[in-house]
């Protein structure tokens, strides 16, 4: 017997409760050896700060929702004829 199907038959033979726990650690598993999931992974948390002069508008933008300075998707729907 391989060692894959072995694998197959330890997942065939789980608990249904321990299913959820043994699916995240087989993704956890698959994913750790790809090298792009381990660079985002491992990149350090961005601290740049969020104005207005790097975030082409978006900390106005965000200012602006909360105040309720905003057209809503309805009122856009129903300006360009849309159901």
């Amino acid at each position: 017997m391989t060692a894959r199907q072995a694998l197959h038959h330890l997942v065939d033979d789980l608990p249904e409760r321990e299913v959820p726990t043994a699916k995240r650690v087989l993704e956890a598993l698959s994913l750790a050896g790809d090298p792009i999931h381990r660079s985002l992974m491992s990149a350090p948390f961005d601290e740049e700060p969020d104005d207005d002069d790097f975030d082409g508008g978006l900390t106005e933008a965000r200012r602006e929702a909360r105040e309720g300075n905003f057209v809503s998707h309805e009122a856009v729907k129903r300006e360009l004829g849309l159901k």
